[in-house]
C-alpha cells in the first residue's frame, strides 16, 4: 500500500520572478529528505501560485524498510583482557549501541580482528519521517527576504498557513510558529478558506475555490484565451513574448483575459516606447494587426486575477492607468523632439558615469578613441569610417533624454530612433541601437560592423575603468555586469572573427590616458582585465564550442603565451579534433619533454650552429627556422599543428642522439637554447604539459 503526501506553504503574494525557483527548491528539500531517510516514492509534483508553494508526493511507502546496521568497535586485543574477559572498552561500546556483549562478533580488517555488532533497526512510519521535514523548510533561500511582526524570522513573504497531509492525516510540523493543519485558502476575493479532506484532493478542491495551482494549466489557459481573442478580432498573436507570458502566469491564480483601448494619438510615439510602457511597466500585451502589415493598434490585452464579474469596470481602470503612463511617454518624447543631438551630447558633460571614473562625455570620448583602434580589423570603407567616428562621438546622448530617463531599458534603441528622426545615416542609427548588445549572456549580438565596434569599445572601457578603481566582481556580486560585458566581448570577437590580441587593445587604452595617476592605475590592471576576459573565453569554450569535458584542452590553450581570442579558439578546436588521433600522444610527449628542459635555459641566449655536434641537432634547427619563418606569414591553427607533427620525429632523434645536460657548458647552453626556441613556438599554441594523454 502506498500513500499521497501534500505540503503547502501559504504566504502573502510573492514576486513573480522568484516563484518557479522557490517551488523547485521546495521539491529538492523534500526529495533530499526522503532519500536521506530511505523512504521511496514514484513522483513529486510541484504546484504554485502567487500565494502558495506546494508539492505532492505520489506512491509514498508506508514505512522505511527494516535494516541491519553493522557497527565497528575497538580492536579485539583491546576488547578482551589477558584473562579473556570483556574490557571496559567493549562493554562501553555495546552500551553505546544499546546491545549487550553477547551480540559481539569479530571480523578481520586489514590483518587485525575488530569488534562488530549488528543492530536490527525497525523502519519508521512515513508520518514520523515526514514530521522531520518541518525543520528544513526555513532553508529556502531568496534574492531578498523580509521580517514581519516581532519575530526574527526571514522569508520571502510572511507565512500565513501550512497544510501538511499524509492521505487524510495531518503531519505535524511548524514553520515560523505556524502549525501545520489541513486548512488552505482559496482565491483572495472569489474563494473561501477550505478544509482538505485528503491530500489527493488538493488540486481539484482549490479549483472549486477559484485557484488553479497547476502552473502549466494556468499558463495554457492564459495563452488559449489570448489566442482566441486575437483570432476573433484578427489580431496578431502576442504570446510569442514568452517572458511576459511566464511573468503573467505567476501573477494570477484564476486568469481572465480582457482587452482595452487607448487614444490613437499615442500612436505617434515610437512603437518600442509604447511596447515598453505596456509590457514592462503594466504587464499588458501590445496589439498588432494580423497578416503581413502588423500595424500597431490602439488596444492592449491584459490578464485579470479573477473572473468576468465587473470586467467592464476593471477594463476602464486599466485604461485609465495606461493612459497616464502613455501620456507621460508622449510628453517626454515630444519634449526630447525639441532638441538636436548636440544639445544632449553637451549635457553629458554634467552627468557622471561613475563618481570614481568620470562623466558620460569622457566615457564617450574614450569609446571614440577605442573605435578608431578597432576600425582597421573590420575592413570599413572610408564612408563607414566617417560614420563610425560620428556614431562613437554621440553614442551616449540618449541617456540624458527624458524618454530614456523614464524608460531606462530603451537606452540605445531610443538613440537609434532619435538619430534616424534627425536624418543621421542608416548605419549610424543602426549602430546606436546595437551598442548595448548583447544584453544577456545569450542575447542577440550586433549585426552591423559599426554597432559591433562601438559595443566592443564601450564594454572594454567599462571593464578596465572599473578594474582600475577597484570595483571588481567578487563571488556572485557583480553590480556593474562586468562578467556579462566580458562575455559579450568574447562573443562579438568570435562572431566577427576579429584577430587581435587583448594586450594590444589594452595598451591603446592606457596610452590614451592623459592623467598620469589614472594611467598608472590602468597599467596596473591590464593583465587582470585580460585574464578576466580569458575566464569568459573558458566559459564560451565550455558552453558554445562543446568542450565541457575537455578541461585539459581549455586549460592548456588558455595558458598559451598570447591572448588573441580568435587564435585561442581555433587552437582549442584543433586540439579537441586531434586528441583522438594516434599522433596526438607522441607530439604532446615530445613537446612536454622539450618544455621541461627548456625551463633550465636562459631565454636570452642565441643558438650557435658551430656548436652542433650531430646531424640531428642541425636538422632540428633548420626545420625550426623554416617553421618560424612560415609562422610569420598568415597561418591557421591546423597549419601550426602540422608544424608540431613535423617537429616530433626530429625532436625524438635529437634526444636519442644527444645528451642535453652534458658537462660541456657551451654545448649544454646551446642545446638548451635550441629547446627554448622550440618551447617558445609551442607555447604560442598551448601549454602542452597541461594536456592529459593516455
Amino acid at each position: 500500500m502506498t500513500h499521497t503526501y501534500l505540503l503547502e506553504i501559504g504566504l502573502e503574494e510573492m514576486p513573480a520572478k522568484i516563484i518557479s525557483d522557490s517551488v523547485s527548491q521546495l521539491k529538492d528539500i523534500l526529495a533530499t529528505h526522503l532519500k536521506e531517510n530511505d523512504l521511496n516514492y514514484s513522483t513529486i509534483n510541484v504546484w504554485s501560485t502567487p500565494r502558495r508553494l506546494a508539492v505532492t508526493v505520489k506512491d509514498l511507502e508506508t514505512k522505511q524498510a527494516d535494516r541491519v546496521e553493522t557497527v565497528k568497535g575497538p580492536a579485539k586485543r583491546i576488547a578482551l583482557d589477558k584473562e579473556g574477559n570483556w574490557s571496559k572498552a567493549a562493554i562501553g561500546f555495546t552500551k553505546g549501541q544499546k546491545v549487550s556483549v553477547e551480540d559481539i562478533i569479530f571480523k578481520e580488517v586489514k590483518g587485525e580482528e575488530y569488534v562488530f555488532v549488528e543492530k536490527h533497526i525497525k523502519g519508521q512510519p512515513a508520518k514520523i519521517v515526514l514530521e522531520g521535514l518541518g525543520s528544513k523548510l526555513s532553508a529556502l533561500s531568496f534574492p531578498v527576504s523580509m521580517k514581519w511582526g516581532n519575530s526574527s524570522h526571514k522569508f520571502i513573504r510572511p507565512v500565513h498557513w501550512l497544510a501538511s497531509l499524509l492521505d487524510d492525516d495531518v503531519v505535524n510540523m511548524n514553520l515560523f510558529d505556524v502549525s501545520a493543519g489541513r486548512e488552505t485558502e482559496g482565491h483572495r476575493f472569489l474563494g473561501d478558506a477550505l478544509t482538505l479532506s485528503h491530500a489527493s484532493d488538493y488540486t481539484e478542491s482549490l479549483k472549486q475555490a477559484f485557484v488553479i495551482v497547476d502552473r502549466d494549466e494556468r499558463k495554457q489557459t492564459i495563452v488559449k484565451q489570448i489566442q482566441d481573442m486575437c483570432q476573433e478580432n484578427k489580431w496578431q498573436d502576442p504570446t510569442d513574448n514568452e517572458e511576459l507570458v511566464e511573468e503573467v502566469t505567476d501573477l494570477v491564480e484564476w486568469p481572465t483575459v480582457f482587452y482595452g483601448t487607448f487614444d490613437t494619438h499615442y500612436l505617434d510615439v515610437p512603437e518600442i516606447v509604447l511596447e515598453t510602457a505596456m509590457a514592462d511597466h503594466q504587464r499588458y500585451f501590445p496589439v498588432r494587426e494580423a497578416g503581413t502589415n502588423h500595424a500597431f493598434l490602439p488596444y492592449f490585452i491584459a490578464v485579470r486575477n479573477g473572473n468576468e464579474k465587473g470586467l467592464d469596470h476593471v477594463r476602464k481602470g486599466n485604461e485609465k492607468v495606461l493612459d497616464a503612463r502613455l501620456a507621460d511617454a508622449a510628453f517626454f518624447y515630444e519634449e526630447d523632439k525639441k532638441h538636436d543631438i548636440d544639445y544632449f551630447v553637451e549635457k553629458l558633460k554634467n552627468v557622471s558615469f561613475h563618481e570614481k571614473i568620470g562623466s558620460l562625455y569622457e566615457k564617450q570620448e574614450r569609446i571614440a578613441r577605442l573605435s578608431h583602434f578597432l576600425a582597421p580589423y573590420f575592413g570599413l570603407s572610408s564612408e563607414e569610417k566617417e560614420e563610425l567616428e560620428r556614431a562613437a562621438l554621440i553614442c551616449k546622448f540618449d541617456l540624458v533624454t527624458q524618454t530614456v530617463t523614464e524608460f531606462t531599458s530603451l537606452q540605445g534603441e531610443v538613440a537609434g530612433i532619435f538619430a534616424d528622426e534627425r536624418k543621421e545615416s542608416k548605419n549610424i542609427s543602426t549602430a546606436l541601437s546595437e551598442q548595448y548588445l548583447p544584453k544577456s549572456l545569450e542575447g542577440a549580438l550586433p549585426e552591423s560592423k559599426i554597432g559591433a565596434i562601438i559595443s566592443l569599445a564601450d564594454k572594454m572601457d567599462s571593464l578596465i575603468s572599473f578594474f582600475a578603481v577597484g570595483l571588481v566582481p567578487t563571488g556572485s556580486n557583480d553590480p556593474f555586469a562586468l562578467r556579462r560585458q566580458a562575455m559579450g566581448i568574447v562573443r562579438i570577437i568570435e562572431a566577427f572573427n576579429i584577430p587581435f590580441a587583448l594586450t594590444d587593445w589594452l595598451d591603446v587604452i592606457v596610452d590614451g590616458m592623459q592623467n598620469v595617476e589614472t594611467k598608472a592605475l590602468y597599467e596596473q590592471n591590464k593583465e587582470k582585465v585580460s585574464q578576466f576576459i580569458l575566464d569568459r573565453l573558458d566559459l564560451w569554450l565550455t558552453k558554445y564550442a562543446g568542450m565541457a569535458k575537455e578541461f585539459d584542452v581549455r586549460k592548456a590553450v588558455l595558458h598559451a603565451s598570447h591572448d588573441n581570442l580568435i587564435a585561442l579558439i581555433d587552437q582549442a578546436k584543433v586540439l579537441k579534433e586531434e586528441k583522438p588521433t594516434n599522433q596526438f600522444k607522441p607530439v604532446v610527449e615530445s613537446l612536454t619533454r622539450v618544455s621541461n628542459l627548456a625551463e633550465k635555459a636562459d631565454g636570452a641566449l642565441d643558438i650557435e650552429t658551430k656548436q652542433f655536434e650531430s646531424e640531428s641537432e642541425a636538422a632540428l634547427y633548420e626545420t625550426l627556422v623554416r617553421i618560424e619563418n612560415e609562422s610569420k606569414e598568415m597561418k591557421t591553427a591546423h597549419q601550426e599543428w602540422k608544424h608540431f607533427v613535423e617537429l616530433r620525429p626530429l625532436i625524438e632523434s635529437f634526444f636519442d642522439e644527444n645528451m642535453v645536460m652534458t658537462d660541456d657548458e657551451a654545448t649544454r647552453t646551446n642545446r638548451l637554447a635550441l629547446l627554448n626556441r622550440i618551447d617558445t613556438l609551442a607555447q604560442s599554441f598551448a601549454q602542452f604539459k597541461m594536456l592529459v594523454i593516455k
